[in-house]
């Protein structure tokens, strides 16, 4: 790599919130590989205390199979010397002043007079979180880490990850511009935070005095973060509360040099440390496992829509260039978007074709040992869709369960093979449902994400290891990555079979 990226990593110390999910665990990794010489990696996990916290981090990071390369490398005995050496777990939660650290005065005391780098990649993860957890996490999160970097004594930067869904339902090209403070999508209304928060407290005091049960209230509160995003023009709770998250660090950065990382849908390494590896069930991966077990048999998708996929290796990669980059420009806000449809668009009905075709060369078994054989019926638009749904689903549910009613209350024959009848409609129907609800800004989305910014970055180190560690999404074959990269990973890592 080009000196200048591997002396910007080397005797840095550098913070990291979110340190147990999945884009942190591939930056921590990639940093340890390419710079051993790290001063020091803080990195902060939700933990009750420090021997939680180290529990948690060996068990969720470092014994994950993604480690396996630089464990090959140097040794289990060096690895963990270098671990023991250069990481300090740190219980925390940065949804807290001083993200929950101050009840250790000495710990922060010596964060603050060391770090240099700070990396926030903490977020919730649901679309239809709960609005007070997210605004605590994605919206006053992130400004509490910027008053933390203030109080540091050499900061450099602070590099945030957000998402480039914080444009909402735009279409046409998306350009990496940064939020204005209480700026809507719609235009319609003006959003104040504070005012925000504050709807939240009252509400939970309402839901208290009214008796309401934890689950009730969950469900509450659920429902006023997707009524107060689409208030503004954002499609549901997760993205409103990330658009949030920038504006207030955007607004309240005074001096302090940020760079906003805007990934698309991230997915599993392409070729670092090696192709393939992922975690859990992201986002597409849903979809892929329903149409795998034959569980999906119809979508609403715009099947010549762009499908934004990035794979997350290309992402840490980014985080530690721009970093590089940025640190140290006082007063400095650049957004960057990672993704691919600007550069090397995939559409969704070539996705649709590559699963059909790899699950018919490798199907999955079913209880019978007969093979599953996908077959997915497309609706381009959500009238299609619900016109199907009614009648391939809500309508047979409807009969069936007048018919399961009167067979109970007749105590004739057969009420559990009818009843099994039911459940496996209403099955199939709630997956349906659950996923076109939760995907369906995303399946017919318009946009382009312009990421001109990295491709400037790129170009201007042309030739050089920066340039290779940067990437191009050019050099993706996204058939060749869902065929033999991406569903292969997720079976071997995620389904174990």
């Amino acid at each position: 790599m080009e000196p200048s990226c591997v002396q910007f990593l080397e005797n840095k110390t550098v913070l990291v919130t979110g340190a147990s999910g999945f884009l942190a665990k591939v930056f921590v990794e990639r940093v340890l590989r390419l710079q051993p010489k790290v001063r020091r990696l803080y990195l902060l996990v939700r933990a009750s205390d420090n021997k939680a916290a180290k529990q948690r981090l060996h068990s969720e990071v470092f014994e994950k199979d993604l480690f396996r390369v630089l464990r090959k490398n140097v040794g289990d005995e060096c690895l963990n010397a270098l671990i023991s050496e250069k990481v300090v777990p740190i219980p925390g939660d940065i949804s807290l002043n001083n993200m929950g650290v101050i009840r250790d005065s000495n710990l922060l005391q010596d964060m603050m007079q060391e770090i240099d780098i700070i990396v926030n990649s903490a977020a919730t993860t649901r679309f239809d979180e709960r609005y007070d957890v997210a605004l605590g996490i994605n919206t006053f999160g992130p400004l509490n880490i910027l008053n933390f970097a203030k109080k540091c004594a050499k900061p450099q930067l602070l590099l945030h990850v957000s998402t480039a869904y914080v444009c909402g339902e735009r279409s046409g090209l998306i350009l990496e511009k940064p939020f204005a403070m209480g700026e809507s999508l719609n235009g319609k209304n003006k959003v104040d935070i504070d005012a925000e928060m504050l709807l939240v407290e009252q509400k939970l005091k309402q839901l208290k005095k009214l008796g309401y049960s934890e689950e009730e209230t969950k469900q509450a509160m659920k429902d006023l973060g997707l009524k107060r995003a689409k208030l503004y023009g954002w499609p549901n709770t997760y993205v409103f509360t990330k658009a949030m998250g920038e504006m207030l660090i955007g607004y309240c950065r005074k001096s302090m040099p940020i760079v906003i990382i805007r990934p698309t849908i991230i997915t599993s390494t392409f070729s670092d440390p090696f192709p393939g590896w992922i975690e859990s069930i992201k986002t597409i991966d849903s979809v892929i496992v329903s149409f795998r077990k034959g569980l999906l048999k119809c979508f609403l998708v715009d099947d010549m829509a762009v499908c934004d996929l990035i794979p997350v290796d290309m992402v840490a990669n980014a985080m530690i260039v721009t970093a590089a980059e940025h640190s140290r420009e006082s007063g400095s806000h650049t957004i960057y978007h990672v993704g691919s449809s600007y550069q090397n668009p995939v559409m969704y009905k070539q996705i649709y074709e590559i699963l059909n075709r790899f699950f018919l060369a490798s199907p999955l078994l079913g209880r019978n040992g007969l093979p599953i054989v996908p077959n997915v019926k497309i609706f381009p638009t959500m009238a299609r869709f619900r016109v199907y749904t009614s009648l391939r689903y809500k309508l047979p549910l409807q009969v069936n369960l007048c018919k399961l009613h009167i067979l109970r209350l007749l105590r004739l024959i057969f009420p559990s093979q009818l009843g099994e009848k039911y459940e496996v409609h209403n099955r199939r129907f709630n997956i349906a449902m659950r996923m076109v609800k939760l995907y369906r800004p995303y399946v017919i989305f318009k946009g382009i994400f312009d990421d001109r910014n990295l491709e400037r970055l790129r170009i201007k180190n042309e030739g050089t290891e920066i340039d290779k560690l940067i990437g191009s999404t050019k050099c993706i074959d996204w058939e060749d990555y869902f065929m033999n990269i991406h569903i292969r990973g997720l079976i071997t890592h995620v389904l174990k079979k």
